[in-house]
């Protein structure tokens, strides 16, 4: 079957998503450790990728835990190292996609506001011809609508979608749907796929 367009997941697959990283670096394994087992932060970024306000619910979380209140804010203030480093071999892949002329989306849980500052570190979040982000939709991965909404949106038939994304819940739910998947566990597996489906050579995605 033809792929008529790439869809890219973004965190772990374009920008890497390793909040626990992050506050190793800042605070510690022993504490980092300590905070996530106290507060939910994933839960609570699941929150803003469902649409709430980024601040709001990063401050809100903040004052419900104050031993953590400096600790949590850091997500608010120092988003774009949080959701960091990019990850180059993905991002040479979406630009050599775009290259040849193959439709290239991003369908990522992501908060509105969050986003853009995202995108103003790394411009080439701003690159493809589609965004479905989760935060301005106002559903998220896994559940089936925003697979259907993409759908919709595209107008083209599921089995010619071909999605990465790092996680195995979200890889099923779009394979329920007919697309075509690969879940992404790194870029040179993501490269070795696009040159399966004929859309690189091996060359391209080196």
């Amino acid at each position: 079957m033809p792929i008529n367009a790439v869809i890219f997941d973004i965190g772990n697959v374009l920008i890497e998503w390793q909040p626990e990283r992050y506050f190793a670096h800042h605070i510690g394994e022993e504490r980092t450790r300590a905070m996530f087992a106290e507060v939910d932060i994933h839960g609570m970024m699941n929150r803003i990728d469902a649409g709430h306000t980024f601040d709001q619910v990063v401050e809100e979380t903040a004052q419900a835990h104050g031993e953590w209140h400096a600790e949590i804010l850091m997500i608010r203030d120092n988003w774009a190292d949080v959701a960091s480093p990019a990850i180059p071999l993905s991002v040479h892949l979406l630009r050599q996609l775009r290259t040849k002329g193959v439709p290239v989306f991003a369908l990522s849980n992501f908060g509105v506001e969050n986003f853009p500052v995202s995108v103003a570190k790394y411009p080439f979040l701003d690159e493809f011809d589609r965004h479905y982000i989760s935060g301005r939709m106002g559903m998220i991965k896994p559940d089936a609508a925003i697979y259907e909404a993409v759908e919709a949106d595209c107008g083209l038939p599921p089995e010619t979608l071909l999605f990465t994304d790092d996680r195995h819940d979200n890889i099923d739910a779009a394979r329920a749907r007919g697309w075509q998947t690969h879940l992404f566990d790194g870029p040179d597996g993501w490269a070795h796929c696009l040159v399966e489906q004929g859309l690189l050579t091996k060359d391209e995605a080196q």
